[in-house]
């Protein structure tokens, strides 16, 4: 028989934030499974290759990884993939979507717990011999933990999330919270299928007091 987990049920406090005020959560260490790359201030995400490429790969095991765990005859176990992420920041300091600096980037996708490393490297050989793109060999799996952090849900285009931004900078200097770390989004809009103005993107921050 096989059990099926949902995780974004499980994870509600940090898959599912309100869009009308700002939030703190304590983010736990997570299994992730992720990419590293970078695109110039003229590039966009929607035209970058390298990022769309990114993006094929870890679609890619990820669907994977969710195939073997479904088809494992000891212990079959079947749940959604989950939405994709980004870490994003310049070498100069904070990330400004206004910067000239070069954009860095990790793209990530959120793994459950019984996921092992030994199953993503399965998963890794056989995704880079399906999809064959270079990205697809900078693939690896990590435990990520974020801790404390400020969030909310950015309702809208990509181009208005300064926006949202600046009410969490305003949020963190009201309540005596200091950035710290790499700005989070994660990505529960498709922007091939949604309308620009339906989309939803989890703004995620950490902080420090």
């Amino acid at each position: 028989m096989v059990t099926k987990i949902d995780l974004k049920k499980e994870l509600k406090e940090f898959y599912a934030p309100s869009a009308t005020k700002i939030g703190v959560v304590n983010v736990p260490e997570f299994n992730f499974v992720m990419i590293d790359g970078y695109m110039e201030p003229s590039e966009r995400p929607a035209t970058s290759v390298a990022f769309q490429n990114a993006i094929a790969a870890l679609e890619g095991v990820s669907f994977t990884l969710k195939s073997m765990s479904k088809m494992n005859t000891r212990k079959p176990i079947d749940y959604a993939v989950m939405a994709l992420e980004a870490l994003w920041w310049v070498d100069s300091g904070n990330f400004d979507f206004q910067s000239t600096d070069r954009w860095r980037w990790t793209l990530l996708t959120m793994q459950p717990k019984h996921i092992t490393e030994t199953m993503v490297a399965r998963a890794l050989e056989d995704t880079r011999e399906k999809i064959g793109t270079p990205a697809a060999t900078r693939l690896r799996f990590g435990r990520f933990r974020e801790g404390l952090s400020i969030q909310t849900m950015h309702v809208g285009p990509y181009h208005e999330e300064p926006r949202t931004m600046a009410r969490m900078r305003s949020f963190a200097s009201e309540n005596g919270y200091r950035y710290r770390g790499k700005h989070h989004e994660i990505y529960l809009g498709d922007p091939r299928r949604a309308k620009p103005d339906k989309l939803r993107t989890i703004l995620r921050q950490p902080v420090e007091k």
